[in-house]
């Protein structure tokens, strides 16, 4: 969870206006939840971050032991689902309960912000091969999307069709 927490900053810190819109919200309590997991995946933990005064995230540790400020669920009823949701572009339901300020400016960092990968890997290994690698994700992004798309439809018309007639 360290590393994930390093990894939210550094995409928090490489927007300066995403640091500004948390840093007022200072002290506060974010805690993120996985709601009607399924029973037979081992269970994860509820994640809570304190905003720093940087307009960072702290993460409170396995325990959390703060009262959250902000509440925000995911509906993980259906993991497949979100993964497939995710992989073609869509966010999955989430709700958000808490304080309204701080609700709208996480919603604001969930709407825009994103990790430049690209940058991040010209840092490594040089613009040319961070391009070069950023076409092939892309392709290989898309295929994904084209097959969760695909996987979709199937299930749906599954659904839909109820159980199969002879002769038909």
């Amino acid at each position: 969870m360290e590393r994930c927490t390093l990894l939210a900053n550094h995409v928090i810190a490489s927007e300066p206006v995403a640091a500004q819109r948390l840093a007022p919200h200072a002290g506060r309590c974010i805690q993120w939840g996985l709601r009607g997991w399924p029973s037979v995946l081992p269970p994860l933990p509820d994640l809570a971050f304190v905003v720093t005064p940087a307009g960072l995230l702290e993460w409170c540790g396995p325990e959390g032991g703060r009262q959250a400020d902000l509440l925000v669920s995911v509906d993980m009823s259906n993991p497949a689902r979100v993964l497939a949701k995710g992989l073609t572009g869509e966010r999955p339901q989430v709700d958000v309960s808490g304080d309204a300020g701080l609700a709208a400016d996480v919603s604001w960092l969930i709407d825009n912000l994103r990790w430049d990968v690209q940058d991040d890997l010209a840092r490594i290994v040089g613009q040319p091969a961070a391009n070069e690698l950023a076409r092939v994700g892309t392709v290989l992004a898309a295929g994904l999307r084209t097959a969760a798309q695909t996987v979709a439809g199937f299930a749906a018309r599954a659904a839909g069709a109820g159980p199969e007639q002879p002769g038909r």
